[in-house]
């Protein structure tokens, strides 16, 4: 993967990786070797959501407890 690969980039990749598994007209170690790829860039995309979701939201503690608050 590229250090400047971005969400989209990633998510188009991993378009392209299913509809290549789902033709299934490639050899096995090369539908390994793709479904791999598309493991690791499936965690980087979760990654990069978990970080956006993080700068959107806040935990608040208060007297009920724990609460997401978004910020402005």
């Amino acid at each position: 993967m590229k250090d400047q690969l971005t969400f989209e980039q990633a998510l188009q990749r991993v378009e392209e990786i299913v509809s290549t598994l789902e033709r299934g007209n490639i050899p096995l170690e090369e539908a390994i070797t793709l479904y791999e790829e598309g493991k690791r860039l499936l965690e980087f995309c979760r990654k990069k959501l978990e970080a956006a979701e993080l700068k959107v939201k806040e935990l608040i503690k208060d007297k009920e407890g724990y609460r997401l608050r978004e910020l402005k």
